[in-house]
């Protein structure tokens, strides 16, 4: 603890710095203060929301060490399984390239999202994905994380497969867990991914009839972090009604370490680096009408952007019911409880994780004795 004639010293020291910091925040506001006038109103629509999320790796990672296995599970808002894979750190990525296609042709959402972008092996489709042959040669480079990088991969690719190769019934909004940018793709795969969506969408339109909206919502932006004080002193979302306001490109990008994740398809033509991460504009979204209720980042499908008005409405009418977090799209939050690995199934799955490596080792007791153990340190809670 701070000594008792310390803290006054540390308070006034606080004090002091913050004080000549002010200009952050000033500059801040001025920032922010001309959004005002862009400031729109929701106005409740009904279509049908569906959300496509992975689980979270701390839900789904199996460990006994040196073992660790990383169950990769997608599936939608009505708890349907779109994507099931096994993989751990050690995986031969050549191998689990190939498991994708059979017999030269895609058997899974990610196959057809690589035979759709030319490329063959899941390192040619991201650079975080290790190339199989130095992977080999210096195992202890590589690092396991990479697992987490495949799992995004495949979200991105069941969103891909959804909306290029399904049919639609109804007019629908898709909800990406995440804002719609990524810096996962090798070159400018990411800007082909992005096309290819945008005329999927055109050709739904133009042939079925039917409207499909895409947009992206984050738990968190380091664009809200920057700007929330600023925005509540100009009290930039007035209460008693739900309230959006699109976020220009320079703002998001004063927030990035990286500009580039600010460089959306209007920068295309332009000097300097390609647009090629970013698939949507953001906004910054308020579902309820307090000013206390949580504002959220939100991504639109850049070619949609003129009609965010209709596509806040169909989300608001979803985020109402949000639970447990409210005012947050309840699609999403259904297909996290859908998509969770925890509880009997986790135990199941742990078991199984037992049961493989039982047969590696020569005495089956040695086994026993690990799954019998129980830890000493949790006694001191007893």
């Amino acid at each position: 603890m701070f000594d008792h004639d310390t803290l006054p010293a540390i308070r006034k020291a606080i004090r002091e710095r913050t004080g000549q910091d002010r200009t952050l925040l000033d500059e801040l506001r001025a920032e922010v203060r001309p959004l005002a006038s862009s400031v729109r109103t929701i106005k409740p629509r009904s279509t049908t929301s569906v959300s496509l999320v992975a689980s979270d790796g701390g839900n789904n990672k199996l460990v006994f060490d040196p073992f660790t296995i990383q169950l990769v599970r997608v599936v939608d808002s009505y708890g349907k399984e779109l994507f099931l894979d096994v993989i751990s750190p050690t995986t031969d990525t050549d191998n689990l390239s190939a498991d994708q296609f059979e017999d030269g042709q895609p058997k899974t959402p990610l196959g057809k999202l690589m035979s759709d972008l030319c490329v063959k092996k899941l390192s040619d489709l991201s650079h975080m994905i290790p190339i199989a042959e130095q992977a080999k040669k210096e195992p202890h480079k590589v690092s396991p994380s990479w697992v987490l990088v495949y799992r995004d991969l495949c979200e991105w690719a069941v969103l891909y497969d959804r909306i290029c190769y399904h049919t639609f019934a109804a007019d629908t909004l898709i909800v990406r867990d995440g804002l719609l940018r990524s810096k996962l793709f090798r070159r400018e795969l990411f800007t082909a991914f992005r096309k290819r969506i945008e005329d999927a969408i055109k050709r739904i339109k133009d042939k079925d009839r039917r409207s499909v909206f895409l947009v992206g919502v984050a738990k968190h932006s380091k664009v809200i972090s920057r700007y929330q004080l600023a925005m509540a002193i100009e009290r930039l979302m007035p209460p008693d009604e739900a309230r959006y306001v699109k976020i220009p490109r320079e703002l998001e990008a004063k927030a990035y370490v990286w500009p580039e994740y600010a460089r959306g398809q209007e920068a295309e033509g332009e000097e300097g680096e390609a647009p090629k991460y970013v698939a949507g504009d953001m906004y910054f979204v308020r579902f309820g009408k307090s000013k206390g209720d949580p504002i959220w980042a939100v991504d639109i499908f850049s070619p949609q952007t003129s009609k965010d008005s209709e596509i806040f409405g169909y989300l608001q009418a979803d985020a109402i019911d949000g639970f447990p977090v409210p005012f947050y799209p309840r699609c999403l939050q259904k297909a996290h409880e859908h998509a969770q690995v925890v509880d009997f199934d986790l135990t199941i799955l742990q078991d199984e994780v037992f049961a493989a490596v039982r047969g590696l080792v020569p005495d089956g007791s040695v086994l026993d004795e690990f799954q019998l153990n129980v830890d000493a340190s949790a006694r001191r809670y007893e």
